[in-house]
């Protein structure tokens, strides 16, 4: 099962949209092999884009942090709020149709309660001047557990109508009574 079997492409980009518009975090819409299903981009911050231009950027920080947190979530069955390496929020929501995961969602980019960047790994893991990746980071927004607890609560009960509404439609398509 594909997430467009359960929602249109443009219903999945105007959820992306409203997370981004109620928290600032930059939002996306993860298949199981954790590849984005959307274009839609709105940078929480300087330093992401940065990093994820750069191959062991995207492939050793943000990939990996989402394949972590993404498995630990589906594991879980709940929503995971962590750290990546680069010390900025990731969180995840993952999205199950009865038993099967069929993706996830995920909002990060944000410091979390006090965290910090950790300028050291991101340099060392992307070749970006530590100097550069100060300057990036100055002014990225920080955001309590709490809130970022909420937002996770938020996206989960929205995914919950979503495949609700699906199955309802799913078994009055393929099972009539």
């Amino acid at each position: 099962m594909e997430l467009i079997d359960i929602l249109p492409f443009d219903k999945w980009v105007e959820f992306e949209k409203d997370i981004t518009s109620r928290s600032g975090l930059d939002a996306s819409v993860f298949n199981i092999k954790g590849i984005r299903i959307t274009n839609f981009r709105q940078w929480a911050n300087q330093l992401c884009p940065a990093v994820k231009a750069t191959d062991k950027g995207q492939s050793f920080i943000c990939a990996v942090a989402h394949m972590n947190i993404a498995a630990l979530a589906m594991q879980e069955k709940q929503p995971m709020v962590e750290e990546c390496d680069a010390g900025l929020l990731k969180l995840v929501v993952p999205i199950f149709v009865r038993d099967e995961f069929v993706g996830a969602v995920g909002a990060c980019g944000f410091l979390l309660d006090d965290g910090e960047v950790d300028t050291f790994m991101v340099n060392k893991t992307t070749g970006i001047d530590d100097e550069e990746i100060e300057k990036m980071s100055q002014g990225i927004q920080s955001i309590t557990t709490e809130k970022a607890e909420s937002l996770a609560s938020y996206i989960e009960e929205q995914i919950e109508r979503i495949v609700s509404d699906f199955q309802i439609l799913d078994d009055q398509v393929f099972r009539p009574s």
